[in-house]
């Protein structure tokens, strides 16, 4: 089987200035592409442009809130104006919450909507006419939560459940076209997101999260999700947690979802 060669081409990266982000510019950057770098945190960007530049590979960065369409479009625009065109995007930036429906303020589902499905539908927008000119990919970090359901993240899950449903669709009207669409489902990965998960009240989440498993480390998770879009794969499930998650999730949902409040969310049920 043939790969998809990544050399030259240009990679969009959205939540690009830490953890998976960060991962995935330095992968695709080893790759030989050309980097477009997007992410919120200005001081960290341009920590990120440093080192890009220090081992070669060709990028640019650009401050974009994902909850804002008009940062998201901008951001597209930059990177067609300084590389000519768009060949893969990856949408990966996202926030989370922890904290059960009844004391979650609707604001903050409305935020982590913004961010993790308004804001890649706007940026795959804006980047559409340009992808399907290249014959390029689109890559989305989903979640476990994006196709099962999970304890106390009502909206994150909702976020994601929403992610599937959009791209999935979206892959029949532009795979004809030569376009790729590859979901990604890792379970947990040392990302910056938990740090800044929010609570109910729209403050940030002060008690620990629980997790299965190990964290898996973005470097290697870099590394799977590269390696599946090479083969232009559309669904990769890269650890055991996300595999099991997937098959006990359809074949035993009422068991699975007993295992999964018992080890995820029964302290944030109980208030604590």
């Amino acid at each position: 089987m043939s790969l998809r060669d990544f050399r030259e081409k240009v990679v969009v990266v959205t939540g690009a200035a830490g953890g998976l982000g960060r991962a995935l510019c330095f992968r695709f950057g080893a790759a030989g592409s050309r980097i477009v770098a997007l992410d919120r945190d200005a001081s960290a960007l341009a920590a990120l442009l440093s080192d890009l530049h220090a081992t070669g590979i060709t990028a640019i960065t650009g401050v974009c809130d994902m909850s804002r369409e008009e940062d998201c479009r901008h951001g597209i625009a930059a990177a067609i104006q300084a590389f000519g065109g768009i060949d893969v995007l990856v949408n990966n930036a996202g926030i989370t919450h922890r904290s059960a429906f009844a004391r979650t303020q609707p604001e903050v589902i409305r935020r982590v909507m913004a961010v993790n499905f308004f804001g890649a539908m706007h940026c795959t927008y804006a980047a559409l006419e340009q992808l399907m000119t290249q014959q390029g990919m689109i890559i989305v970090i989903s979640s476990v939560a994006g196709f099962a359901p999970l304890i106390a993240r009502t909206g994150y899950a909702a976020s994601k459940h929403a992610l599937h449903g959009f791209f999935d669709s979206l892959r029949s009207e532009i795979e004809p076209l030569g376009v790729k669409v590859l979901l990604v489902c890792p379970s947990f990965i040392q990302t910056g997101i938990e740090k800044n998960a929010l609570a109910g009240d729209g403050n940030l989440a002060s008690h620990p999260q629980s997790i299965v498993g190990k964290r898996a480390a973005p470097d290697a998770a870099a590394g799977k999700i590269f390696a599946a879009a090479a083969k232009e794969r559309r669904l990769l499930l890269p650890d055991a947690v996300s595999r099991s998650s997937w098959w006990v999730s359809r074949l035993a949902p009422r068991l699975y979802q007993r295992l999964m409040a018992r080890r995820l969310g029964q302290e944030m049920l109980a208030g604590k």
